[in-house]
């Protein structure tokens, strides 16, 4: 409201007091409705940004987590753990999709290994054994499948075999409401989940040219530095090993994944040692070529 005096002081109006009278005075519609429509544009600019604030909040924390859960995963693999027992809350089921192949790159079979907490269904060995997700270290030996596996067979060819990991996992950061001993199905089924595949490969950084060579023609110097690098590049093959870890999140109700994504890599060092499909990075023992 506004007000306005009228009349002066010290001079008799109308009434003879000799004092101003006060009037008051309201907005009129057209600033009524300016002011309105101010209003609406600034609301309709801030309910179309307001969807955009939301989605990217959810982003965030979604790579928080991920991010999160990849330093466990990793920590996991290049120590060759075997007690993580609690991974058996988050983990759905792994799939292994393998296939054989010799040497001139021609297929010899293929197929898949599924584990899941409740039963195993192994393809890839003759006398498969009984190996649900039931312990850590049954999750963490098949994430640590290596990528190409050489496969010398009496009954074939030698060859090799290529192995996909995928794992489907809750995560198992974030919101507590979310962590056991939730039993909801509502509540579980509206969890995060990703999907994680595992790459475990040979440490490959060395000059081809220099391990590939034929010791005759080359001067006795060149020979013996030539083999000496081959020595080299058979431990580091044998001894460490690069680790690569996909994410892509989130996993919808029918089995496809959203936009996010993010790859970590990181090194393992150490033997490898398998216990059938299992297979482990021991930190602390190392082969050594004479």
């Amino acid at each position: 409201m506004r007000t306005r005096w009228t009349g002066l002081p010290g001079r008799g109006g109308s009434n003879g007091a000799g004092q101003g009278r006060l009037r008051r005075q309201g907005f009129t519609m057209v600033e009524i409705a300016l002011s309105l429509a101010i209003i609406g544009f600034a609301l309709v600019a801030i309910v179309g940004v307001l969807p955009v604030g939301l989605q990217t909040q959810q982003e965030n924390r979604e790579e928080t987590i991920v991010l999160q859960d990849a330093q466990v995963w990793l920590t996991a693999l290049q120590g060759g753990a075997r007690g993580y027992d609690d991974l058996t809350n988050w983990v759905e089921r792994i799939e292994v999709h393998w296939a054989d192949w010799d040497m001139n790159g021609r297929l010899l079979g293929q197929g898949r290994d599924l584990y899941t907490p409740t039963n195993s269904d192994i393809t890839s060995v003759d006398a498969p054994p009984f190996l649900p997700l039931t312990n850590g270290a049954t999750i963490v030996g098949v994430l640590g499948t290596p990528r190409y596996i050489y496969v010398p067979d009496v009954h074939r060819p030698a060859g090799f075999r290529s192995n996909h990991v995928v794992a489907y996992v809750r995560a198992f950061s974030g919101p507590a409401v979310e962590k056991p001993p939730q039993d909801d199905p509502a509540v579980n089924e509206l969890a995060f989940r990703y999907r994680m595949v595992t790459e475990v490969v040979p440490y490959r950084e060395w000059d081809t040219n220099w391990v590939a060579f034929d010791l005759q023609g080359l001067p006795p110097a060149e020979a013996v530095q030539r083999s000496n690098y081959w020595w080299v590049v058979r431990n580091l093959h044998v001894n460490l090993h690069e680790v690569r870890l996909l994410f892509r999140w989130p996993v919808r109700p029918n089995g496809e994944t959203g936009n996010g994504r993010l790859v970590f890599r990181g090194v393992i060092g150490g033997v490898r040692t398998n216990l059938g499909p299992l297979h482990f990075y021991e930190p602390g023992m190392f082969a050594r070529y004479p």
